[in-house]
């Protein structure tokens, strides 16, 4: 079925303990603005985005609305957990859209940098696939390691380093996330990775990302962050 409506959804919800700022990461600054208006503003900026909704924990919700204003669609409390406020955001959703013709985009407020041949690769994607996944192949050798020895090299033409948005079709990724929500022993921290468990016949298609399109995770990844933006062509 066409998608009639793409929302993106910007996952603030976590308070950064691995960061330990004194405030959530996605608050922090970054040239000048929070992570969070980095993000707002590069998926208001795309012309296949229709609505933005950003997570955040309520006790930020007010100084998140001075800095975004009316450029997101609504604010809503996270989680406790990065797959409670995805669940968060779809039910919001699936209340206020057809499930079948509306596409989501969900995005970490920890990738500031998202840039908009990303998006718009996300976008038109989501015109022939129900799951999309943004990724970057990876240019180290992976190991695999068990009991402090290697036991596998895999090829790594065939390894690729997971990014965001992570794009769905939102009845597709409600239903892996209902299911997931079901198992005790499933703790997710990837969307598509919930498809592929729970959804096995739905092809998750890949789209390319970009080595800017970095994580924020540690201060050290803040300075790279500045640097790529000092270095960055114009606009």
């Amino acid at each position: 079925m066409t998608v009639k409506t793409t929302v993106a959804v910007i996952l603030g919800g976590g308070v950064g303990t691995r960061f330990g700022a004194a405030r959530p990461k996605q608050l922090l600054s970054l040239d000048g603005k929070t992570l969070i208006e980095h993000c707002v503003a590069a998926f208001a900026a795309a012309p296949g985005v229709d609505q933005i909704l950003l997570v955040m924990p309520a006790a930020y919700h007010e100084g998140a609305k001075e800095l975004v204003g009316d450029q997101v669609s609504a604010i809503i409390e996270g989680g406790v957990t990065r797959s409670d406020s995805v669940r968060n955001a779809l039910a919001y959703l699936g209340d206020r859209y057809q499930p079948e013709e509306t596409g989501v985009l969900i995005h970490d407020a920890a990738r500031p940098l998202v840039s908009q041949p990303i998006i718009a690769a996300c976008t038109a994607a989501l015109a022939e696939h129900d799951a999309i996944g943004t990724a970057v192949p990876t240019s180290d050798t992976i190991l695999v390691v068990g009991d402090g020895m290697i036991s596998h090299i895999p090829p790594r033409e065939t390894l690729y380093r997971a990014q965001t948005p992570q794009c769905f079709r939102l009845d597709v990724i409600a239903r892996a996330h209902e299911l997931a929500a079901a198992d005790p022993d499933f703790a997710p921290t990837d969307d598509c990775g919930v498809v592929l468990r729970y959804l096995p016949d739905t092809p998750v298609h890949v789209v390319l990302g970009s080595e800017s399109n970095i994580k924020v995770t540690y201060p050290s990844d803040l300075a790279v962050a500045e640097a790529l933006l000092r270095n960055a062509p114009p606009a």
